[in-house]
């Protein structure tokens, strides 16, 4: 075996890793990264969880299944006349792959880029020296000063039902539906369950979702969930909240092959779901799997993850952990930013993440999104804040796009005025979000949102006047 010297080492190529990377060489560190996730040919496919299986294939299918609704059923308000409307799965399918693609090359394009070395292969953890740790990939040992740990997650399989990726299946097999069911379940009313279950319902599937908990979308704003799940219902979403699931069973023979659902509804009535296929989204852990963290005394929770300080540092001397393995919401962009801050500390910097001002969203239709604390949240604690809603139903520009349901909410310091929380549903959620997290960012008060001018006719407006209805003086509402 021969010895490669790096000063960094990133083990994961997903958005933590890869950025880590990047920010790493672009301080003027020799880098490494390793990645195990491979395309239908067997080449590498950086971008972990995310890229492949995740956020940007999952955004592809709900842009072609919206396009296809709207073919369907708002066209005709625009004077748009179709026939024969149909649908391609397959070269759906392959355009989303095709997108993946893209986004996997262009990381490799930014490696070469950088000048980062990226190895293609499982790296492992061989054992601590005197001038870092010795990582196994392939049939190289490489040698890190410092390493960052970028393993990201596993879709939480239900207790004895294991994915098979044909007829129980997790976000992986969700985006790989050869062909729209009749029927499909879905168990979990996350951000993966509504995402995909939006996608083949928009197609024609007929769509169950059970959940567990008793209220709908239980970290988002309650005003706000309820505005959802009003909209979700209306689309035809069926959504059961309370249930307790029981045995799954895959049954019949041939064509007629699909899964069995026993449950028990909030009213404690047995009942049974019958479907083609089914999505099971209850959430995600940590992954450390042939990581070797033993062979190093790497500290792991109850959980699986990583154990790591406010910082990212591990247990051990220049070993660092970033995204999904550790504590945290499991975003892709709270992944990077801790790449990007721990890239800086090592270079001695003061890398920051303001896990107060990490937007949310969810990509349906109407689209969720938000950031800071929630009305209950605020109420809990006892602070006294002011709130300020506008409906879109009273935007001149959603009007225009025949899209005006949901709101945006303020919610502000009753004395101060600052920016507490911002939270949205409706169109184009999760591109406004991001003026809200600026202002929190700078500390603004709902005054500051008001006093701005903002583009009329645009989606933005709605902010501003949400910001005015704090103070009691919205001007179109």
């Amino acid at each position: 075996m021969s010895t490669k010297n790096f000063d960094v080492i990133v083990i994961g190529g997903g958005p933590g890793g890869y950025i880590a990377a990047i920010r790493a060489a672009q301080l003027g560190f020799n880098v490494a990264c390793i990645d195990e996730w491979k395309n239908g040919k067997g080449g590498p496919a950086p971008g972990g969880t995310c890229t492949n299986v995740g956020c940007i294939p999952s955004k592809a299918l709900l842009q072609s299944s919206e396009h296809y609704e709207h073919a369907g059923h708002a066209f005709a308000d625009h004077g748009i006349g179709l026939k024969d409307l149909s649908i391609d799965v397959k070269k759906m399918l392959a355009r989303k792959d095709g997108v993946v693609k893209q986004n996997n090359d262009g990381i490799l394009y930014l490696f070469k880029k950088n000048k980062i070395a990226f190895f293609h292969g499982r790296g492992s953890f061989v054992k601590a020296t005197e001038g870092g740790y010795e990582i196994a990939v392939n049939d190289e040992v490489l040698l890190g000063k410092q390493v960052v740990l970028a393993t990201g997650s596993n879709a939480r399989a239900l207790p004895g039902t294991p994915f098979d990726e044909e007829f129980v299946l997790s976000n992986d097999g969700a985006l790989r539906i050869g062909e729209v069911p009749a029927k499909l379940g879905v168990i979990g009313s996350g951000v993966i369950g509504l995402e995909m279950g939006s996608v083949w319902r928009r197609l024609g599937a007929e769509v169950t979702v059970l959940e567990g908990l008793p209220t709908f979308l239980g970290a988002v704003d309650e005003q706000i969930a309820k505005e959802a799940h009003k909209a979700f219902t209306k689309q035809g979403l069926k959504i059961e909240l309370g249930v307790k699931v029981g045995e799954i069973a895959v049954t019949g023979k041939g064509a007629k092959k699909g899964v069995s659902v026993a449950y028990t509804n909030a009213k404690g009535e047995a009942q049974t779901l019958a479907v083609d296929k089914l999505i099971v989204s209850i959430g995600r852990v940590p992954n450390t799997i042939g990581l070797n963290a033993e062979a190093v005394g790497l500290k792991l929770d109850e959980r699986g993850a990583i154990v790591v300080d406010d910082e990212c540092r591990t247990n051990l001397p220049g070993v660092w952990a970033v995204g999904d393995v550790v504590r945290g919401p499991m975003l892709a962009h709270k992944a990077e930013e801790e790449g990007v801050a721990v890239a800086e500390r090592i270079a001695g910097q003061h890398g920051h993440v303001n896990f107060n001002t990490i937007p949310w969203v969810i990509y349906t239709s109407p689209e969720i999104a938000w950031v800071g604390q929630t009305e209950q949240q605020l109420k809990a604690a006892g602070r006294a804040y002011k709130a300020g809603t506008f409906p879109f139903l009273a935007n001149g520009r959603a009007r225009a796009l025949g899209d005006t349901t949901g709101m945006v909410k303020f919610l502000a310091d009753a004395a101060t005025d600052e920016i507490l929380g911002v939270h949205i549903v409706g169109p184009m959620a999760s591109e406004l979000i991001s003026e809200a997290v600026v202002a929190m960012e700078f500390k603004a008060s709902a005054e500051d949102i008001a006093r701005i001018c903002h583009a009329h006719p645009s989606l933005s407006e709605a902010t501003k006047e949400a910001a005015l209805a704090v103070d009691k003086r919205t001007l179109n509402f």
